[in-house]
């Protein structure tokens, strides 16, 4: 594919399929599955092709560049690239704690409830972040509801070990790494707030991150202990609340964006799933359980609806055949929605500051309690040096 003999007149269908061999960097799929190819212009023997890319990197740029004329040996080729803005240089160091330095933002995937489509959001975002040029890891911290593997095309493959510790899987361009990697399928996880806490830690830890610029990291419904570690062990750059339009959902979403605010995590914004519905037959999109009610929430809470996903059957099929709509059906209204979600994810962390999690570090030695003296001096002592002290008591400033 791809090789014409000289002097033989190519049409545009002609160029297309010999750009069909010609893969985007880091994916298994060419430029026209993605739909990059925007436009052809055919002159004799030269041709000007448009490209919309995703990818801010100079060297998927340059290695298009090399790839496509290749493919078209007998065609002066012109290439002529859409690209998004080049991103800007942003300090990663933080103050607190932090297990897991080499990895440049951390986004946490939240709601207040089960069966919102956390997890689906999680792996579609990731998959789009990858494919706009960004490392992307995904680390599935759904300990009782590890279903990461699965959406991914993960099931039953094995996780290798280096020394003590164990290497993340690759799949449509993301590392991944998963409690149900470890553990036998089916097998119940009945575990304590303690060693919910412990894992989390671990799989931060103790897994080999490569050097990433976004991990999202799919944590368990509500907000609880896993929430609270996993802030106070790493610096979360951004949080995203998953949620339907329902009010009950809504009233759930509160509370997860709540905890955002007390845990000093930055809100990157609202996905509102099952807002409406597309037929499968006539592609129209209608409104079953309601739709915007997040709009409102939103402006309550100082941020953004990322995207309105609605029911749309191939996003069920996808997650339950391991491949994500947003890598499969590409120019799907579900996956535009996707990409366009990402794209102002990596905005919002491209632009704004260093974030801390040194306001939220427990004070408190093991085994010493806050309602003890000694706890009570502790505090005492803590809340002085906040404000200005010394902490000794002598009412300096």
């Amino acid at each position: 594919m791809g090789t014409y003999k000289k002097g033989l007149k190519m049409s545009i269908e002609d160029i297309k399929k010999a750009l069909q061999s010609v893969k985007y960097p880091g994916f298994s799929k060419s430029i026209i599955d993605f739909g990059f190819v925007k436009d052809i212009k055919l002159d004799a023997n030269s041709c000007t092709i448009l490209l919309d890319i995703t990818s801010t990197a100079k060297e998927v740029e340059d290695e298009l560049r090399r790839e496509i004329p290749k493919a078209l040996p007998n065609l002066n080729v012109n290439l002529v690239f859409n690209k998004p803005k080049e991103e800007q240089q942003k300090s990663n160091s933080v103050s607190g704690q932090n297990i897991a330095p080499q990895i440049k933002d951390i986004v946490m995937v939240s709601s207040g409830k089960g069966g919102v489509g956390k997890s689906t959001t999680t792996v579609n975002l990731a998959i789009a972040a990858a494919m706009q040029g960004k490392k992307v890891g995904i680390l599935d911290a759904d300990i009782y509801g590890p279903n990461i593997p699965r959406m991914m095309g993960l099931n039953g493959k094995e996780v290798e070990v280096v020394g003590d510790k164990a290497k993340p899987l690759n799949a449509y361009g993301v590392d991944v790494m998963s409690m149900g990697m470890l553990m036998a399928e089916g097998q119940a996880l009945i575990w304590r707030g303690a060693m919910i806490m412990k894992a989390i830690q671990q799989l931060l830890r103790d897994i080999l991150w490569e050097e990433l610029d976004i991990l999202f990291i799919d944590m368990p419904p509500g907000t609880g202990d896993a929430q609270l570690t996993l802030a106070q062990s790493v610096p979360v750059s951004a949080g995203i609340n998953v949620t339907t339009p329902q009010h009950v959902a809504l009233d759930d979403s509160r509370r997860s964006l709540d905890m955002f605010s007390k845990l000093h995590i930055p809100v990157a914004g609202i996905v509102e799933n099952m807002s409406g519905f597309i037929c499968p037959s006539c592609n129209t999109e209608s409104d079953i359980f309601g739709t915007g009610t997040c709009d409102e929430l939103a402006k309550q809470y100082n941020t953004q609806v990322l995207a309105h996903l609605p029911i749309e059957p191939s996003i069920r099929v996808g997650g339950d055949s391991g491949k994500p709509i947003v890598y499969f059906e590409p120019e799907s209204i579900s996956a535009k929605r996707y990409m366009m979600a990402a794209s102002k994810l990596i905005s919002m962390l491209e632009n704004q500051g260093e974030v801390s999690n040194e306001a939220i570090q427990p004070i408190m030695p093991a085994g010493v309690s806050a309602c003890s003296p000694e706890g009570q001096k502790i505090k005492a002592e803590h809340e002085a040096k906040k404000s200005g002290g010394c902490g000794s008591g002598c009412g300096c400033h």
